[in-house]
C-alpha cells in the first residue's frame, strides 16, 4: 500500500511531542491502539499495517505512526538509548492526544518501543502485542544475517536498490516472490531521503554499554511487568531469532506466545487474517470496560 492510499475514513496529521514532528494516521472508534512500525530501511506506519488498518478499526480507534527517524516524522534517534528515546517520544504523543492508557501493538523495532513503554510506564499500557520485537537475547549470540544486512544498510557503498531488494525478499518475508516491486520502489525512495541518509534511524550500537542497555533481558523490569502481552513470532523469521519468543514468554508473567510456521519477520502481512483475528480477539477481550 502507498502511505497516500487511504483507509476508508483514515484521517492524518502532524502533532508536536517535545522537539519532534510526529506524523498520525487515525481511523475509528473505541479503546485506542498505537500501532508502531518495524525499523527496516524506508519503513513507515501506514505501509507497515496496510492489511491490518481497516480490520482493527472495526473495534478500536487505531493509531498509526510514523515513529522518529521515519516517514514523515522528524529524523534521529537517541542513539546512546534508542529504544527509550522512541518510547519517551510515544509516551508524549498519548499526552498530546489527552490518551490515559492504550494497547500497543509493535513490529521489530516498533515491538522494541512498545516493550519498552510497558517497562517505563506500564499504567499506559493497557495490553501489548509484540511481533518478533528487537532488543530480546541481543547480547548472547550474533546478530543474524537478516539484522546484518539492516544494520549495514547505510554503511559501505550506501543505500542501494539492490541491499534492500534482498533484505526485503530474501530476509524480511517467508515467500519473496509475495513482495511487489512497487512496494520495494517505494522503500527504497523513502529510504534515501537525504533527511535519512543524514541520521539513518537504525546503526549498529556504538558500544558493548549501550547493546547491553538495548538486551530486554538484561532488564530486571521484564520479569515485573503484568501488561498482558501477545508475542507473535514466524517461525522462520532471518532477522531476530524466533527463540526471543520462548525467552519472553519465560520472563513476562503474563505472556502468551503464537508461532506461525512458514512466515518470516512480517507477520502481520505475511498472515494478515489470522493476525487480525488473533489481535482483535485478544485486544477486546482485555479492553478496560
Amino acid at each position: 500500500m502507498n502511505n497516500n492510499e487511504a483507509v476508508p475514513g483514515m484521517t492524518s496529521r502532524t502533532l508536536t511531542v517535545g522537539r519532534r514532528q510526529i506524523h498520525l494516521s487515525e481511523v475509528g472508534e473505541g479503546h485506542p491502539v498505537l500501532m508502531l512500525h518495524g525499523g527496516g530501511p524506508g519503513a513507515s506506519g501506514v505501509s507497515n499495517y496496510s492489511r491490518n488498518i481497516a480490520a482493527l478499526a472495526q473495534q478500536f480507534r487505531v493509531l498509526v505512526v510514523d515513529m522518529p527517524g521515519y516517514g514523515q516524522s522528524t529524523k534521529g534517534v537517541d542513539r546512546s538509548d534508542p529504544f527509550g528515546d522512541l518510547a519517551k517520544a510515544m509516551l508524549g504523543l498519548f499526552d498530546a492526544l489527552q490518551i490515559e492508557a492504550a494497547h500497543v501493538v509493535g513490529n521489530s523495532l516498533g515491538g522494541a518501543c512498545a516493550l519498552r513503554m510497558a517497562l517505563d510506564a506500564p499504567n499506559r499500557v493497557s495490553a501489548l502485542v509484540l511481533m518478533g520485537p528487537a532488543g530480546v537475547n541481543l547480547t548472547s549470540s550474533e546478530p543474524t544475517p537478516g539484522l546484518k544486512l539492516l544494520l549495514d544498510y547505510y554503511d559501505g557503498e550506501g543505500p542501494t536498490l539492490e541491499k534492500i531488494t534482498s533484505f526485503i525478499r530474501d530476509y524480511l518475508v517467508y515467500d519473496g516472490s509475495q513482495v511487489s516491486d512497487a512496494m520495494i520502489e517505494e522503500r527504497y525512495r523513502s529510504s534515501i531521503a537525504p533527511e535519512v541518509i543524514a541520521a539513518p534511524p537504525l546503526r549498529r550500537p556504538e558500544s558493548q554499554e549501550i547493546a547491553l542497555r538495548m538486551d530486554f533481558t538484561r532488564d530486571p523490569r521484564l520479569s515485573q511487568c503484568q501488561v498482558p502481552t501477545l508475542v507473535l513470532w514466524g517461525a522462520d523469521d532471518k532477522v531476530n531469532r524466533p527463540s526471543g519468543g520462548e525467552t519472553l514468554r519465560e520472563c513476562m508473567p503474563n505472556c502468551d506466545l503464537h508461532l506461525f510456521c512458514k512466515t518470516g519477520h512480517w507477520v502481520q502481512w505475511e498472515r494478515a487474517e489470522e493476525f487480525n483475528a488473533m489481535v482483535s480477539n485478544y485486544l477486546a477481550a482485555r479492553t478496560p470496560q
